[in-house]
């Protein structure tokens, strides 16, 4: 059994996890770095599902392992689009 931790935004990422999600993670920070939002507190959520690390940052993006093809994938909250023409 692994135990999972968190860590924040900008922090070095906790060992052993796979050079690709490392990748990934520093991807996301980067993306965050150019918007104007406050992510001074946020933090990353590591949990390990079935051997895999599963990420989480408090914003809601995920960032999952795919060892079979040793790639991660990055899943970002939907957005709320506001609708002015609200006829229906």
């Amino acid at each position: 059994m692994q135990l999972g931790t968190r860590w924040a935004l900008g922090a070095t990422p906790p060992t052993g996890l796979p050079q690709v999600v490392e990748i990934a993670v520093k991807a996301v920070e980067e993306d965050l770095a150019g918007l104007d939002t406050d992510t001074s507190t946020w933090r990353w959520t590591l949990t390990w599902l079935e051997s895999k690390p599963v990420i989480e940052l408090d914003d809601g993006t995920v960032i999952r392992f795919n060892p079979t093809d040793d790639s991660a994938t990055i899943t970002q909250p939907a957005t709320e689009v506001e609708d002015d023409e609200d006829w229906i």
